[in-house]
């Protein structure tokens, strides 16, 4: 897929099992609101094709729009509709009521119902997010599509709304959705991993994490920043990269010597701590594109 010289998406194929969460995690611009909009049947891909529940996206666009549920990573609502109205709204589009389809948005909708005659504008994100997520379920779609959904929203909201995902899974409703979230990566099916148009790995979370092929350490000091330099400077790593209040490095032979200790001290890094480490999704992100930038 193409905009311009930009290629999109690169050569994909994946496939997604019924009444899965399958996970797609990238940084922007890594392609995955192009493939997200190709499923959802609202981009015509220039090459290849793309199935969706057995209908071809192209050629099944009208079949497929009255089974899918999008909700994009932008708040697309109307924002200057009432919460009862928006759904309302969508419900009537779909050929459909709210009283329908309520016992599939109840868990969802409960928290927003009290506020339901105030305008989407006026919504708090964690609430805006609900009302979405509810509007793309009102018609109970078979596959719904989230871009990520949570960016922005505070912590207990974002568990909250992962917690409801997983409920819907009891109605028979396969989910596909991009997160930039690692812990929420950990609570899907499966996981692509995405950069630059290409899927460099799918798998259960677990075994993307497993498939780290080096020693990982994590390595502790109070300026991490310059932590961060010295590590990389130092003879015998391979790579540094931040990650929360440490840095995570492997090193040649996959173990360290004692004599980083003092190299560190010369570079005045003090009382720095290097313990061994198990790898996440992330480790494993980034070493994939280390190998394909020296491809």
């Amino acid at each position: 897929m193409k905009f311009g010289e930009t290629q999109a998406l690169k050569d994909i194929s994946f496939d997604v099992k019924e009444d899965e969460i399958f996970g797609f995690i990238g940084p922007d611009g890594a392609g995955k609101t192009t493939l997200f909009r190709i499923i959802a049947t609202l981009l015509i891909p220039d090459e290849g094709k793309m199935e969706v529940m057995g209908l071809d996206s192209v050629a099944g666009f009208s079949e497929l729009r009255r089974n899918i549920g999008y909700m994009p990573g932008r708040f697309s609502l109307y924002q200057d509709l009432s919460v009862e109205e928006n759904l309302q709204f969508y419900a009537t589009v779909f050929g459909t009521t709210i009283e329908e389809n309520y016992d599939l948005i109840s868990d969802i909708y409960s928290h927003i119902e009290p506020f339901k005659k105030r305008l989407a504008g006026k919504l708090s994100g964690g609430m805006k997010q609900k009302l979405a997520l509810s509007c793309a379920l009102i018609h109970k779609p078979a596959l719904l599509i989230l871009d990520e959904p949570t960016t922005g929203v505070d912590a207990v909201s974002r568990a909250e709304f992962w917690g409801m995902l997983s409920k819907l899974r009891q109605h028979n409703i396969t989910i596909i959705v991009s997160t930039p979230y690692m812990d929420e990566a950990m609570k899907c099916s499966r996981v692509a991993l995405i950069q630059e148009g290409h899927i460099l790995s799918i798998n259960q979370p677990e075994n993307i994490r497993k498939e780290f092929s080096r020693k990982l350490f994590s390595v502790r000091a109070p300026e991490k920043y310059k932590l961060i330099n010295a590590l990389r400077s130092y003879p015998a790593t391979l790579t540094a990269y931040p990650f929360g209040d440490s840095v995570h490095v492997t090193f040649t032979n996959d173990k360290y010597d004692k004599e980083i200790y003092d190299y560190l001290i010369e570079r005045g890094i003090e009382s720095a701590s290097i313990s061994e480490t198990e790898a996440g999704i992330e480790d494993r992100f980034l070493e994939l594109m280390e190998k394909g930038a020296k491809a």
